[in-house]
């Protein structure tokens, strides 16, 4: 009955130490509501520690300028989870993607920052393809879809790439990022672009090269 008591005693110690480093963070010193949502939410703790090791994947890549870059987009981001304190009943994450609640928000945060690290460090084989635009071979984009969670598309036209992730329906093709949207669809590609100066967006219709 002792050796009981006290192996009790040990595990009473033991269990909570443990849990206050499940997550990336120590969780005894979890800083404001969102980092201890995650560390009492054994689904959000599971979310963080995938991010963790993808993370820690990108970074063995990163070197010099890249990894500065790498190091202050991830605290970027950071600070953008934790503003998950503020959603509500219909929190916009892209131009048609919402989000409910606080819970909502975090998991989607961990799911786009996830993938976005998957597609950009190319941490899974991408399928490219070219397409040519408005029937004009000169104007190309070049698209880099990643099966991952959500599924993510890297979208190279000119000098600039951009990270979309898809929305709704898979059945839909479509693709939401800052101020672009994709919709492909029986290989044909819908790119929309919006001109923050102005406010107009521009459609481009573009078949495969």
């Amino acid at each position: 009955m002792k050796r009981l008591t006290h192996l009790l005693a040990c595990l009473a110690l033991i269990l909570p130490a443990a849990f206050a480093h499940g997550a990336s963070f120590n969780c005894s010193k979890a800083s404001g509501s969102v980092e201890s949502l995650v560390c009492k939410d054994p689904a959000l703790t599971a979310r963080d520690e995938k991010l963790e090791a993808i993370y820690k994947t990108a970074s063995a890549k990163a070197k010099g300028t890249l990894a500065t870059r790498l190091r202050q987009d991830q605290r970027s981001w950071i600070k953008g989870r934790n503003e998950c304190w503020k959603a509500n009943d219909t929190t916009w994450l892209t131009a048609s993607w919402t989000v409910g609640s606080v819970k909502e928000c975090v998991d989607a945060q961990y799911r786009m920052r996830t993938s976005e690290l998957q597609a950009v460090w190319r941490l899974l084989p991408p399928q490219t393809l070219a397409y040519s635009c408005q029937n004009n071979p000169a104007n190309e984009v070049v698209a880099n879809f990643f099966a991952t969670d959500p599924a993510t598309l890297r979208l190279e036209r000119g000098d600039r790439t951009t990270t979309l992730w898809q929305v709704g329906a898979p059945s839909a093709g479509l693709y939401e990022g800052q101020n672009v949207s994709v919709v492909h669809q029986e290989q044909q590609l819908t790119l929309r672009l919006l001109d923050t100066t102005t406010g107009k967006t521009d459609a481009l219709q573009c078949t495969p090269k």
